[in-house]
């Protein structure tokens, strides 16, 4: 028996009732997550062993807002010590001199291959090995000397042990940004005339900043927490100021959270400073969607059209 196509038409024009998919797991995750943050935060507000009073007496003292400003301080200047120097060695590692890229390398091997606090210890004692530090003429007669512990003090030596080792990181970010840069653009500037320098800072960094900027602005923010290890050379910053007073009072929770509190304003600053620096060289780049994903949102109008089709 054979269907017309008369038959077919008048069966397809038919509206089908389209039922929706589903998703009771979504719905018990939701409500256990619910339940599991009820509790956290019943248990934050209830329990006295927090000692809130204390946090808020704590979180904008003098000693506390003075080791928040070192440790700013820290963290910039120790960026711009890993950036340039990052840039330098990377400039080098890409270099076709074969010595240039083998110093690069080998400064990468070892700055990355060591502990930071190992550095930083090693940089803080580094008057038991030269007492004395001079320039001068090579194996020659010294113009000017300097007590090695008044030249690298506590402050010098953390700038030493965090840029320099921020730079090892630094040149790999920048490395793979210039690598991303398609070749054929370099040798067009050749063509044209310009030299290495004048492509690099013309047409191959600008382009290659859209690749740098995100890892640079983590790397930033894990800066702000590793300055955090300073404390093993006693230089005062913020979590060296809580434990001096923790140590004293003996309010170690409170006082880890107020340092703890700091770290996640500032961590939220910079986040949000990341954000607006990736859209500002981000412009002109053209961006699909941020990617499949896991549970698409299904869109109210288009259930009720399924429904109506």
């Amino acid at each position: 028996m054979t269907t017309s196509s008369t038959d077919r038409d008048v069966r397809s024009s038919e509206p089908l009732d389209a039922v929706p998919v589903r998703h009771p797991g979504r719905w018990v995750a939701v409500a256990l997550l619910a339940v599991l943050a009820a509790m956290f935060v019943h248990t934050v507000l209830t329990n006295d062993n927090f000692r809130w009073n204390v946090v808020g007496s704590y979180l904008f003292s003098g000693p506390v807002l003075n080791g928040l400003g070192n440790t700013l301080v820290l963290t910039v200047i120790s960026m711009v010590i890993g950036i340039v120097g990052g840039i330098l060695l990377a400039v080098m590692r890409l270099s076709p001199n074969p010595i240039l890229s083998s110093v690069a390398a080998l400064y990468i091997w070892v700055f990355r291959g060591t502990p930071l606090i190992a550095q930083l210890l090693f940089w803080n004692f580094l008057s038991a090995l030269y007492p004395r530090l001079a320039l001068g003429i090579p194996f020659g007669p010294e113009w000017i000397s300097f007590d090695t512990n008044q030249l690298i003090n506590q402050f010098a030596a953390c700038l030493l042990g965090l840029g320099l080792n921020e730079a090892a990181y630094m040149a790999e970010i920048v490395r793979g940004g210039i690598q991303s840069v398609d070749h054929g653009q370099t040798e067009a500037a050749g063509a044209l005339g310009m030299s290495r320098a004048q492509t690099l800072r013309r047409i191959v960094l600008p382009q290659a900043m859209r690749v740098i900027i995100p890892p640079t602005g983590n790397e930033t923010i894990s800066m702000l927490k590793t300055t955090s290890l300073v404390v093993v050379i006693g230089y005062f910053e913020l979590l060296t100021s809580v434990q001096r007073i923790y140590s004293v009072n003996f309010q170690t929770i409170p006082l880890l959270i107020v340092a703890a509190a700091w770290y996640l304003a500032l961590t939220s600053v910079l986040s949000i400073g990341q954000g607006f620096v990736e859209r500002r060289f981000g412009r002109g780049l053209q961006t699909g969607p941020a990617g499949p994903r896991l549970f698409p949102r299904t869109n109210r109008s288009t259930r009720n059209e399924e429904r109506t089709a």
